[in-house]
């Protein structure tokens, strides 16, 4: 196979997948060895450029995505609106994404407010999960960031996570870019407060010694309270 034909086989499979794809899936579909591939990548890149599309490695795999100058268009186009994170539970996920794998109380203690709710928003939209339990009194549950939380924040892995010296209250470190998925599915964004949320999204911190309705440690609220 030629490297032209090589090129355009990868961006219709890009372009088409609803998930990243990894390398050797790619190679395997379209019948070349791993110096094609990268050689037909690199011409990608190059002919996308100056376009609105992209081709990112994300999650372990390659995904075409829009810019993020060109994200509001895309998401314009789909129906109903991308789930919005309010500014609590992104600062949640901060902690979460540089401090992996932690516990509520230790969310607490760095925000200075009870999370439970942040966390139970951020496990319903699939950017957390429970990575076990810590051994310690009471055997709290561990979070930790997923898959999805790497394709939205466009990251290959967590190694690629800005670095900073305190990866604590401030949600912007994350770097969040507004590039969405072109084709196909709904795009997701990631929005601060001030803009609409979930009826049922947070919509405040308690204290450390209170508990909002909603609480993510379902199974040891007593033990991690």
């Amino acid at each position: 196979m030629d490297l032209l034909t090589a090129k355009l086989a990868l961006e219709c499979l890009l372009f088409v997948a609803d998930g990243p794809l990894d390398k050797k899936r790619l190679c395997s579909l379209i019948g070349i060895d791993g110096d094609l591939f990268e050689a037909a990548l690199q011409g990608l890149h190059e002919d996308l450029a100056d376009r609105s599309l992209q081709v990112l490695e994300v999650a372990g795999g390659y995904r075409m995505m829009t810019r993020p100058a060109f994200a509001s268009y895309a998401e314009a186009l789909f129906e109903p609106s991308p789930e919005r994170v309010s500014r609590s539970a992104l600062e949640v996920l901060a902690v979460v994404a540089y401090r992996q794998p932690v516990t509520r109380p230790e969310i607490d203690a760095i925000r200075g407010v009870n999370s439970s709710a942040a966390l139970v928003s951020l496990l319903r939209k699939g950017l957390i999960r429970e990575a076990g339990r810590k051994e310690t009194p009471g055997r709290p549950i561990l979070y930790a960031t997923t898959d999805e939380f790497l394709k939205i924040a466009g990251l290959s892995g967590l190694e690629d996570l800005p670095h900073v010296d305190t990866p604590a209250l401030d949600a912007r470190v994350l770097g969040l870019p507004g590039a969405v998925a072109e084709h196909p599915g709904t795009p997701t964004a990631i929005a601060d407060e001030g803009t609409e949320l979930d009826r049922d999204e947070e919509t405040g911190d308690c204290a450390p010694g209170e508990e909002p309705q909603a609480n993510a440690e379902t199974d040891a609220s007593a033990a991690d309270a």
